[in-house]
């Protein structure tokens, strides 16, 4: 391909494009480039597989540190497993770019996004996302495309396009919109609880700046010579969906509307007509097309049978608008809720069940040394937050051997974790480390929206001082023509069936987290908007069934979870405290069995199981780092004696001279007469001289000043 540069300038914001010269093999490549942040992404087409019913379309964004100009840790000094960071970026990519190949194609295709150089600045998820339009058109893979991506910030009162990273963490949203030319195709927000018309607003403000780089891209194709590739789906043999549709629809309309039906007894009748069909095909004459093309395909039969099922559910619900539950459009399934269902050693639980849905999510309080440090490029260094998502075949009745988490697990786990963010307490207010995991116990759709109010349920039960609850629902969404019906409280056949996987967190106030898939080429604003607002009620509702379990975050946590003591010292005298090879800071972990946490700028965290210890082990670091002051009074130790006086230590690690001229009011002749090493004295401090060693006294003590020195003495 010939090289190309080309300059596109939006928001305040240029992206360099650049082609030609780099991955001459792949497909198509591009050099994304917006600040000193540049991905480069490149397409690629292989030939078809037989045998398969899907498209197989794989998105891989690769991060490398020397784009930061750092060096990967760990014994082998490389990148290893993909951060979740990095597999949360090939979701993104790939939500979007998916339902933009035509669904027929059975061709490999492979996009790569590899981030080359990265400042702190600009991020490189949204260049990917819009670099994998570019590279599939200069691939020439049918594509119903351009797709872009921005990110949309609101500071202030100000939306602002592709924020940097600062602005993102000071601002109160970060949203990414990404659209084609038919209209939006994908969101995905956290929020700081804001009104449902500000985030359709941002929307609206991304996906005018969307169609600008669209534009772009059909500028740059048509310069290159390049025209959008639309080939012509393969023929089929309408036959044999005919001989489906007529020997079944009558059956599969009775069990949709069977609406007491649970999902297990429903697919059961489902696979009763399935299986009966399949003898009636069987019955036919052996050179029947319909039995040939049954017996060439073994999958046919099944994707058939699945096309007609998901047309007379979907005809079912815009032409009568009513779901195969027999719930109206605008309904939630009922819910239940339950917390400490499990024994306190466990610091929280919450149980949410919505239908045949139930999450049980598990809350745990930990140290700040507990916190995960990141190891990626983006800025932030560590998480105090931690959610996790754990989605077991059994949770649908089937079997399959049990794997690290994969992608979908991974991204439904930072959904929850987005949505929860923004009402914890300041790590101020409570140093705790919290670690929230949602175990799916029984899945029929929306389970990320269940992890979301299984885990607030269980962060209040933890005793975690959540500014507010947050609930979540999942909206989907059935187009057919003109037509289209807005579902609330989606279950699993109308998910896998649907057009659109809309999920909305939030509290009473505010949308705190977004997520809006399409299985179609994009939506008008207006329709999303009246998803958002559609959304609001249930949320609400589901709220409210949760406050009626707990409402409040208990007072008291967990007897088993540790009790944190946070408090300040002098940055300079963190040495003093750890001591020479962490001598210091071992005695005080061993004496107390507190664990203590020092951070560098002088935030010193105490921790343990019993308050008492944690008090302590803060008595014990206080005392090191303890700067007397004239007149303090203290009960110490003889260390050393000398001629002219006697050497006591009034705290760990720090000592005076009481001259014998103090030791009493009287002359003392020898200083053994009145004290030895190991005696307990009470000394006051005379002064402070101008090297900063400490003189010492045992004269003009009060009896009160002596009695407060040794209570303070009985705590350290």
């Amino acid at each position: 391909m010939q090289e190309f540069e080309k300059t596109i300038s939006f928001g305040g914001r240029d992206i360099h494009l650049r082609g030609g010269l780099l991955a001459p093999q792949a497909g198509g490549a591009v050099l994304v480039q917006s600040g000193e942040t540049a991905v480069l992404v490149t397409a690629t087409r292989s030939a078809g597989r037989q045998g398969i019913d899907f498209l197989p379309l794989l998105v891989d964004y690769e991060e490398r540190l020397y784009a930061a100009g750092r060096i990967p840790g760990g014994f082998l000094r490389r990148e290893g497993r993909p951060p979740e960071r990095a597999t949360l970026i090939c979701r993104l990519i790939d939500r979007p770019m998916r339902p933009l190949f035509p669904q027929w194609l059975r061709d490999d295709i492979q996009i790569v996004a590899t981030t080359l150089a990265m400042d702190e600045q600009v991020p490189p998820d949204v260049l990917a996302a819009t670099g994998a339009s570019i590279a599939v058109l200069l691939a020439k893979i049918p594509f119903y495309g351009p797709m872009a991506a921005v990110r949309v910030g609101l500071v202030g009162d100000d939306f602002i396009i592709n924020p940097t990273y600062k602005e993102v963490e000071t601002g109160d949203l970060d949203l990414i919109v990404a659209g084609s030319p038919d209209g939006v195709i994908m969101v995905e927000a956290g929020a700081n609880q804001l009104p449902e018309a500000d985030v359709i607003e941002a929307i609206d403000f991304g996906y005018e700046v969307v169609q600008d780089l669209i534009k772009a891209q059909l500028e740059l194709i048509k310069e290159l010579g390049i025209e959008i590739v639309t080939e012509q789906e393969p023929e089929t043999d309408p036959t044999l969906a005919t001989f489906i549709e007529e020997k079944t629809a009558a059956e599969i309309k009775e069990v949709l509307k069977q609406f007491s039906l649970t999902k297990p007894e429903r697919d059961e009748k489902l696979d009763a007509i399935k299986a009966e069909l399949a003898n009636a095909i069987n019955a036919l004459e052996d050179d029947s097309s319909i039995k040939v093309a049954v017996a060439e395909n073994g999958k046919a039969l099944g994707n058939t049978y699945k096309s007609v099922t998901k047309k007379l559910m979907r005809q079912q619900i815009v032409d009568e608008k009513v779901r195969v539950d027999g719930r109206q459009l605008d309904e939630v399934r009922p819910i239940s809720c339950r917390v400490g269902l499990l024994p306190k050693r466990v610091h929280g639980t919450g149980l949410f069940q919505r239908g045949l849905t139930q999450v049980m999510s598990v809350a745990t309080l930990g140290t700040p040394g507990d916190a995960q440090m990141m190891d990626d490029l983006h800025p932030d260094e560590e998480k105090r937050y931690l959610h996790h998502y754990n989605f077991p075949p059994y949770s649908v009745g089937e079997t399959r051997p049990m794997r690290s988490p994969g992608r979908r697990e991974i991204g439904h786990g930072a959904l929850a974790e987005r949505a929860l963010v923004p009402v914890l307490p300041s790590k101020e207010d409570f140093p705790y480390v919290i670690r929230v995991v949602s175990e799916v116990l029984s899945s029929n759709g929306s389970t990320s929206m269940g992890s979301v109010c299984g885990s607030t349920l269980s962060l209040m039960d933890a005793g975690v001082p959540i500014t507010k609850p947050v609930s979540g629902a999942a909206m989907g969404l059935i187009k057919e023509g003109d037509e289209v019906r807005i579902l609330t409280d989606i279950q699993g056949i109308e998910d896998f069936l649907g057009d659109m996987d809309f999920k909305v967190a939030g509290t009473d106030t505010g949308i705190t987290a977004l997520q809006m898939d399409m299985k179609i080429t994009g939506l008008p604003l207006s329709v999303i908007a009246d998803a958002i607002n559609q959304a609001k009620p249930a949320r609400l509702h589901i709220l409210e069934k949760m406050l009626a379990t707990i409402d409040t975050p208990r007072a008291e946590l967990s007897p088993y979870a540790p009790r944190l003591i946070s408090f300040k010292i002098d940055p300079e005298m963190i040495g003093m405290v750890i001591g020479p090879g962490g001598k210091k800071i071992k005695a005080i972990t061993e004496q107390t069995g507190a664990k203590v946490d020092i951070n560098d700028d002088g935030t010193v965290t105490v921790s343990a199981i019993e308050g008492e210890k944690a008090l302590q082990a803060k008595a014990l670091i206080e005392s090191i780092v303890f700067k007397p002051a004239a007149g303090d009074v203290f009960v110490g130790k003889v260390t050393r004696v000398i001629p002219i006086g006697a050497f006591v230590e009034f705290m760990p690690g720090q000592e005076g001279m009481v001259h014998i001229s103090q030791l009493a009011d009287y002359r003392v002749a020898k200083v053994e007469d009145e004290v030895n090493v190991g005696d307990e004295v009470i000394i006051k401090v005379r002064e402070i001289d101008g090297r900063g060693r400490v003189n010492l006294t045992r004269l003009n003590i009060h009896p009160d000043e002596a009695a407060a020195a040794r209570e303070a003495a009985a705590l350290r």
